[in-house]
């Protein structure tokens, strides 16, 4: 695995080193010895979640829960491809409320880890594009947040008009400056 820091503190696109022969491929999708022999230190993964969406342009997010359950999130891609963008929404970040986006999908080989403190959406670019999510926190209905994926302050550049975006998405803040 190979680290590259992304312009938001604490976050990485991870890049896979996949071995391939006349079998198919093999690639670890985790590795907590590389995390730390990157200087990256987590809690422990608790949670594994999956995500199928069926249409393109479909945004989810922009989500994140609330301390003390605010977790980090390793996202990779398993089948299309997805626009995938953390938001800085920690006050003491050099990066407050900047955005970044990583194009993931299965052939790029990559993921993403979002520290806690970060909202977390994405758009899909292709049909039925697939995700699987690794978090260190369970997932609280009392502490979850989110911000408006489409809020003017935040001016996501979504590379495809959002569709299919949940009333919850929908009804989320947009943020006071």
């Amino acid at each position: 695995m190979v680290f590259e820091s992304t312009p938001i503190p604490g976050s990485y696109e991870i890049r896979l080193s996949p071995f391939a022969d006349e079998r198919g491929v093999f690639s670890r999708l985790y590795g907590e010895d590389e995390l730390s022999a990157a200087g990256i230190e987590h809690p422990p993964i608790v949670q594994i979640n999956h995500s199928l969406n069926k249409e393109k342009g479909t945004v989810r997010g922009m989500h994140f829960q609330y301390p003390p359950f605010a977790e980090v999130k390793i996202i990779r891609c398993l089948r299309g491809r997805v626009y995938d963008v953390v938001v800085d929404l920690r006050k003491n970040s050099p990066a407050f409320l900047k955005w970044h986006a990583v194009e993931l999908s299965p052939g790029r080989y990559n993921m993403i880890y979002i520290p806690g403190g970060c909202a977390h959406g994405f758009q899909t670019l292709e049909e039925n594009s697939e995700l699987i999510y690794f978090h260190t926190a369970f997932y609280n209905k009392e502490k979850e947040g989110g911000v408006c994926y489409n809020d003017p302050h935040l001016a996501i550049q979504w590379p495809l008009p959002p569709i299919n975006v949940s009333a919850k998405d929908k009804s989320y803040p947009m943020i006071i400056l």
